[in-house]
């Protein structure tokens, strides 16, 4: 036995010891990279719905009255319908678009109506259960 060679057990500990480490350190930066895509993903989702539902608003007939609506894939709600809502509704989010809302408000610029007004447009996202705020963009449109 005196005249092999081998290796003992604690290089071999040592080295399977020094294998794990590395091993957590590779997978804790991939799941950290699949993370920040998922959010990335996430976020210009939100902005290119945000951005659609503000041309949608700033094509729409001029309304003094202030007014707000929500939208999802499956539905629409609103507490203060424009006077175009019965004629043209916004269009539903596309079924792709499953878990997100938009909510769009539209009020005057100043107390009285100069016309100006504020267009904001917040866009949700459920996650585990909890609905929560993604992006919201704010814009102008006026009278013409």
């Amino acid at each position: 036995m005196k005249g092999e060679k081998g290796f003992s057990l604690l290089e071999v500990a040592l080295a399977i010891a020094l294998l794990g480490v590395v091993a957590v350190a590779f997978l804790t930066a991939l799941a950290t990279g699949s993370r920040a895509i998922f959010i990335a993903d996430e976020r210009a989702t939100a902005e290119s719905l945000a951005r659609t539902q503000m041309e949608y608003v700033r094509s729409q007939e001029y309304n003094a009255a202030p007014w707000n609506y929500t939208i999802t894939p499956s539905e629409r709600d609103s507490t203060d319908p424009p006077t175009w809502w019965t004629d043209a509704p916004p269009p539903l989010l596309p079924a792709e678009y499953d878990g997100f809302s938009a909510g769009i408000s539209v009020e005057s610029l100043h107390t009285s109506d100069d016309g100006i007004q504020v267009v904001t447009v917040a866009i949700d996202h459920l996650v585990d259960g909890e609905m929560k705020e993604i992006f919201v963009v704010e814009g102008y449109r006026s009278l013409r």
